[in-house]
């Protein structure tokens, strides 16, 4: 009889401990996870840039200029990119002033040896304008 109740212990004592920690895996688990937030959408410079008045004109007179026969904003078809100019000058008055006068008057040699031609009817102010559009498309 002694034997019996040490084996009826030892079977309770058993089948708790398989309660506790889980029993017999029929059990199921529901967890909830927070899903990873979504990564921000970067902003074009079309949306960054919107309410920039340099931003909106310059983009006006480039798109009235014969300047997308020689450039595009992502990609180089005579002339470099303008994303690439961005991306090689800074927003600076300095800069503004010696690349419109590029424009302006024409230049060789910063971007190869293909020349821009020059666009003497454009006004400085005009010209400045489509420069500073081109430096505000910088990522």
């Amino acid at each position: 009889m002694k034997l019996n109740k040490t084996l009826s212990l030892a079977v309770v004592a058993g089948a708790m401990m398989v309660y506790s920690c889980g029993g017999s895996g029929s059990k199921t688990e529901t967890t909830t996870s927070t899903p990873a937030p979504a990564p921000a959408k970067e902003m074009t410079p079309e949306e960054k840039h919107k309410d920039n008045p340099d931003f909106v004109n310059g983009l006006a007179l480039v798109k009235q200029s014969d300047c997308p026969s020689c450039h595009m904003v992502d990609r180089k078809i005579v002339g470099p990119s303008y994303g690439d100019v961005s991306e090689k000058y800074e927003i600076t008055d300095e800069n503004v002033e010696r690349l419109a006068s590029h424009v302006i008057n024409g230049n060789v040699g910063v971007w190869g040896e293909i020349p821009m031609p020059a666009h003497p009817a454009l006004s400085k102010e005009d010209a400045e304008l489509m420069v500073k559009y081109v430096l505000l498309l910088k990522k």
